[in-house]
Formats: C-alpha cells, sequence, structure tokens
C-alpha cells in the first residue's frame, strides 16, 4: 500500500508541474527518495500522460469552438458648462444601467481670465453590451468632444487555456485527496498534504484570473475627464483674443529656441569642424613663412653690421 501511494504521489505532482513546490516537497525527498526512484519507475504512468496531453491539446480546441471573450474599454475628454452636474448624470447613467461608479473625483482649476473653474474625471462600469449606448448619452448635449478612444482586447485564448489548467489542478487535487484518504502513517499523510496544499493554492490563483476575465469583459469600464467650457475659452476684450494672441507669442519663442539651438549644433557638430580642417593648415603655413622671413632678415641685419665695421 505504501509503494502504491508513494507513486501514486509522485506520478501527480509531475503533471501538474508543481515546480515551485520544491521546498514544500523537502520533507516526501528527505524520507522516500530511495523507494520513490524504484517505485516511480515501476509506476504505469504513459496513460496519464496521455491523458494530460490530450487537455493540452484539446484547449486550442476549446479555444475555437467558445464564443470570443472580449474585454472592451473607453476613454473620453469632454467640455460641458457644468462639469459637477455632467458627472453626477454619468453617475446615474451608470446605475440606470445596472452598472457602478469605479471613482469619481472633481476638483477646482484656473481658467486663462483666472476665474476659478470646477474640472473632474469618473470611472463608471457599464455591461459591455451597452457601452456604445453608454457613450452616446454621455457624449450627449455637450460643448465638445475633445478626444474618444475604444479599445477591446480578445483575452478568448488566455481564458481557455486558464480553464484548462484549472480543469487538471482539480483533478490532481481530487487525486491527492483520494490518496491522502488511503494513508497509512502520519508521514505519509503530511506528505500528500504539502502537494494538495500547493495545489489548492494554484487553483485559488486560477479561479482568481478566470473571474477577472469574466467580469472585465462582463462590464466596460469607461473614464471620462470633464472640462468647463469656461477653461477652454480664450481671453477676450474688444473682439481681441487675449488668450490666442499670447498663445502664438509662446510658440514663436519655442520656435526661436528650436531654431537657435539646431544652429548651435550644427555649428559644433559641423561647422566647425569644417573650419578647423580649413584654415589650420592655413594658419600653418602663415606660421612658417612668418618664421622663414624672419630668420632671413636677421641674417640680412647680420651682414649689415658686419660691412659697416
Amino acid at each position: 500500500m505504501k509503494r502504491y501511494l508513494l507513486a501514486m504521489l509522485a506520478v501527480i505532482v509531475l503533471l501538474t508541474g508543481c515546480a515551485g513546490a520544491a521546498s514544500d516537497s523537502y520533507v516526501m525527498e528527505e524520507s522516500f527518495a530511495p523507494e520513490m526512484d524504484s517505485i516511480a519507475m515501476e509506476a504505469p504512468a504513459a496513460p496519464m500522460m496521455d491523458e494530460e496531453s490530450r487537455n493540452t491539446s484539446g484547449s486550442s480546441v476549446e479555444a475555437a469552438q467558445q464564443e470570443r471573450l472580449v474585454i472592451k474599454n473607453a476613454d473620453l475628454s469632454i467640455t460641458v458648462d457644468d462639469p459637477e452636474e455632467k458627472i453626477a448624470a454619468i453617475s446615474a447613467l451608470a446605475d440606470s444601467m445596472g452598472g457602478h461608479v469605479v471613482n469619481s473625483h472633481t476638483y477646482q482649476d484656473y481658467a486663462d481670465s483666472g476665474a476659478r473653474v470646477p474640472e473632474g474625471n469618473i470611472t463608471i462600469r457599464v455591461p459591455s453590451e451597452d457601452l456604445d449606448e453608454a457613450l452616446e448619452e454621455i457624449k450627449a448635449d455637450v460643448e465638445e468632444v475633445n478626444s474618444e478612444n475604444v479599445s477591446g482586447e480578445d483575452v478568448t485564448d488566455q481564458y481557455v487555456d486558464l480553464q484548462s489548467r484549472l480543469k487538471a489542478k482539480k483533478a490532481a487535487e481530487e487525486k491527492l485527496l483520494e490518496i491522502m484518504a488511503q494513508a497509512a502513517t502520519t508521514e505519509e499523510t503530511l506528505a500528500v498534504y504539502s502537494q494538495l496544499q500547493v495545489i489548492q493554492s494554484d487553483i485559488e490563483v486560477l479561479t482568481g484570473q478566470i473571474n477577472y476575465y469574466e467580469r472585465s469583459a462582463a462590464m466596460s469600464s469607461i473614464s471620462v475627464r470633464v472640462i468647463a467650457t469656461e477653461k477652454s475659452k480664450p481671453i477676450e476684450i474688444g473682439g481681441w483674443k487675449l488668450g490666442e494672441t499670447a498663445s502664438n507669442a509662446v510658440q514663436n519663442l519655442i520656435d526661436y529656441i528650436q531654431g537657435f539651438v539646431r544652429f548651435l549644433i550644427n555649428f559644433v557638430i559641423f561647422i566647425l569642424p569644417v573650419l578647423v580642417t580649413i584654415f589650420l593648415p592655413l594658419y600653418l603655413v602663415f606660421i612658417g613663412l612668418r618664421a622663414l622671413l624672419r630668420k632671413r632678415r636677421a641674417k640680412k641685419a647680420a651682414k649689415e653690421v658686419a660691412t659697416e665695421k
């Protein structure tokens, strides 16, 4: 019985791929290492391995047959007259569609005129089948839609793979429970229980990942930034848009600085080396000619002095 239990335990550990359970299996390796080597060689593991490989290869077929699981999300930036009222309306929209508010934040900002204006952000979740309708409701009666982005991520393959792995882990859990029920000694029970803990931990992780995909696909996220109309309007005095003038002046300054920096870079990297290669030889020739001329003058002066004497 002991040899049978140990053989089954060794096969299940290999099938479930518990590479991270090395520390937990230390007790089993210390106590039964000699017997495990011989029993594992005698155990008929081939049929079980065939079943595991069929489960793995079948995941791709299941992915093709299953309805596609797509996570859809949207991001919006809108301009309205009253941001606080719009945020409240978006929150009510989520509730009416069976969704909920993930987070909501309002704060005070400053317009170009110096006036304080409200601004805010809100993120909601609505049923994915109502995403387009929710977007249309949010964009209704706004001054301007500054930006809109709708993204979708197909997670069907990952979802099916997680389900296949979870199925294999649960099968291994059942086998380990059967083995632990048949264990004759405390030593055998502890060895099986350590592996059972690892399998159950993996099951919890896989279940959490599957639930996350299911919730994300069922409920789409919409993030909205709400800007006040007053903030987007430029200052205007007597038909003169000061904000536009200031913006143009700043842009001109930026263009000048960029041009000047480009000139400095070209001068240092290109123009300066070219000037050095052209004028350095000429300068060396000039120095050589001047030295030669001075030497001749010195000889001529020396001859004149000698002639006078």
